[in-house]
């Protein structure tokens, strides 16, 4: 099947206030008799409910987190990207347009990121207005740095801390209508399926995580803001409770997903200390402004840092990349430290790191300047590690931290199923086969302050709904389900726990769709991921019971799904026989290295439909206006 996503004509410049000036609108009025339900409250979750709630409807927000604060959002450290040109080093909408279609190596649609880069500017705006304390310049204009796979400063900031000051920012928009009682919200709830009724989604299977309580709700659509799937990995940048388990129910309902093989690797993380730590610990890429990657220029070299003077340093990326740096993107940062590390250069106790050193930074502008725009993230550095690293340099190493896949929109950001609507990093829209630093915050808030409010007013415009209550045969046949799935893993009572089970699957899917692929690794890794599904189905013990507060009952049901979701990965990666940004196969690659695309054969989205045997694809193509498909490069 060859997917229409609804994409506007003419040029792209203004397309999205074209498109939305033909959007159809409802009365204020008639708004009050809508319920949308909204699954999430970090960024994009936050800023969708609090919009939608202040046009008129009534809206139910959903958390799994005993408050809307402790959304994953709150963890983003380095800022978020605006065209405003600030620093008049050259920027526009059409620059932060460009420079993200390349980053994202051309498997973006070109019609998604330019709506991002035009909107890029009101954000900040918005967020300016919400009391955000981005940082500034001594005149008092908003302050800019550059991060990876740019040549502008363009990246707003509040020190290490953005994430969380831009979540707080949406969170007192949300709790202001919540206050007025236009927003009903439900912490402690986990989503554990959707409800369909002829096709639409039309509600809500819930589990009270405090009770165990399965319960129904209903509404005219459904907005999932549920985040990526970076813990499919075990050991991820991402909060050990983040998890999938919302869109692959959404999934197995029907909702296509896309591009599920391009997983961001990111460069600068403090790498795992051991086998049982629980997560991983991200270093802003903000860092690699100020500081410099080396590692020894001898294999093996185990003299600590200081002992090593500049001849015996190898700067890799700054040779490798001259025009860009340390700055390269994410993906061949990533790339390039593996490499390295694999031919016997890496530092540290395991042999699997880089020096990340801000000597010169502090020789040059003094430690409190450099205390001042990272000091929450040396303070950080040091609890963890043990080090100083103002006097040694960090040691870092890559780890799995973003998605760009996710379930497949279209323009309005709605799914193949009618009624549901998938925000920020749940969807896979905009950012093609590879992140670029700062544009995760620039999504999420686009989609939800601006983008879905309008979309889901012109979808519901057109439908003339009949009220759906918990008692209808779809939703009974869904939450019997659920009941099911609980007491199946319940009654297993084998021997493996939870987290050596999600630890193996991590550990396979690391290896084999990882930093890089090639096909006898996913071939095996898809079979290896088969039978660890039927031990999980044979062998997993779930203590305790289905009611009251149960820990490894919810980390059960989503490694359930985690295990499905990676052998799609897996089927991805081996589908798609080219090399792009982060998805990077052995086999497809130029003679210095770097990804080689195949243009001709795989310039689409793929996007899957749920079978019980062999997943189906379908294809959404990928056309660009503006700019012609060409090789990265960064040198």
């Amino acid at each position: 099947m060859i997917l229409n996503a609804q994409l506007p004509q003419g040029p792209l410049a203004g397309a999205w206030q074209r498109y939305r000036d033909t959007l159809p609108l409802i009365s204020p009025l008639r708004k009050r008799q809508f319920d949308i339900l909204v699954v999430g409250t970090g960024l994009a979750g936050a800023s969708a409910a609090a919009t939608l709630a202040e046009q008129g409807y009534r809206v139910k927000v959903f958390t799994y987190h005993d408050s809307p604060r402790r959304a994953h959002s709150v963890a983003a450290q380095g800022g978020i990207n605006a065209a405003k040109n600030y620093q008049n080093d050259g920027d526009s909408d059409f620059r932060l347009f460009a420079d993200m279609l390349k980053g994202g190596d051309f498997r973006s649609r070109d019609a998604n990121v330019y709506r991002l880069a035009e909107l890029s500017g009101a954000i900040i705006d918005q967020c300016v207005a919400q009391g955000v304390p981005f940082a500034r310049e001594y005149g008092g204009t908003l302050a800019n740095r550059t991060f990876g796979g740019v040549l502008v400063s363009r990246t707003f900031y509040a020190r290490g801390q953005t994430g969380q000051q831009l979540l707080y920012g949406a969170y007192g928009a949300l709790m202001r209508q919540v206050a007025t009682g236009t927003v009903e919200l439900h912490t402690h709830a986990d989503v554990l399926d959707l409800v369909t009724v002829d096709g639409n989604a039309r509600g809500l299977v819930i589990r009270n995580l405090r009770t165990g309580e399965l319960s129904i709700e209903t509404g005219a659509a459904v907005l999932l803001c549920t985040g990526g799937y970076s813990n499919v990995y075990y050991l991820s940048t991402n909060a050990v409770k983040s998890n999938a388990s919302a869109t692959w129910r959404a999934h197995r309902r029907g909702a296509f997903f896309a591009n599920p093989c391009f997983t961001q690797i990111h460069p600068t993380c403090i790498p795992s200390g051991d086998a049982y730590q629980s997560k991983l610990t991200l270093m802003s890429e903000s860092l690699r402004n100020d500081g410099r990657v080396w590692v020894p220029v001898q294999a093996g070299d185990r003299r600590s840092p200081d002992q090593i003077p500049e001849i015996d340093r190898d700067y890799f990326l700054e040779t490798r990349y001259p025009r860009y740096g340390n700055m390269v993107p994410r993906d061949i940062a990533s790339r390039q430290a593996k490499r390295i590390c694999d031919r016997g250069y890496g530092v540290g106790g395991t042999g699997r790191a880089v020096y990340l050193d801000f000597a010169e930074a502090i020789a040059r502008d003094g430690q409190a300047e450099i205390q001042r725009k990272y000091g929450n993230l040396f303070d950080m550095y040091a609890r963890i590690s043990g080090e100083d690293p103002y006097a040694t340099p960090m040691r870092i190493y890559p780890a799995p931290h973003y998605t760009m896949g996710g379930l497949w929109v279209d323009y309005n950001l709605m799914s193949n199923l009618p009624g549901l609507f998938v925000l920020g990093e749940a969807n896979f829209s905009d950012h093609g086969a590879n992140r670029l630093g700062a544009s995760a915050l620039m999504q999420g808030l686009a989609d939800g302050y601006f983008i879905a409010p309008a979309t889901v007013t012109g979808w519901l415009a057109g439908q003339s709904q009949t009220a759906i209550t918990p008692d209808h045969p779809a939703c009974q046949e869904a939450l019997a389900e659920a009941q099911a799935r609980i007491d199946q893993l319940l009654a297993i009572q084998g021997d493996r726990s939870v987290d050596s089970l999600h630890r193996e699957l991590g550990e396979i899917l690391l290896d084999a769709c990882g930093i890089s692929r090639d096909r006898d690794r996913l071939l095996k890794a898809r079979q290896q991921v088969q039978h660890l599904q039927q031990t999980f189905r044979d062998r997993v013990r779930v203590p305790g019971s289905a009611a009251g507060l149960n820990p490894e009952l919810e980390k059960a049901l989503r490694l359930a799904d985690f295990l499905e979701l990676g052998e799609l990965m897996i089927v991805d990666a081996l589908h798609r026989e080219e090399s792009c940004g982060a998805h990077f196969r052995e086999e497809h690659q130029t003679e210095d290295g770097e990804a080689l695309r195949r243009d001709d054969q795989f310039s689409y989205v793929a996007a899957w439909e749920y079978s019980n045997t062999e997943p189906q694809l379908h294809r959404d193509r990928l056309e660009f206006k503006t700019l012609v498909p060409s090789q990265r490069n960064y040198q």
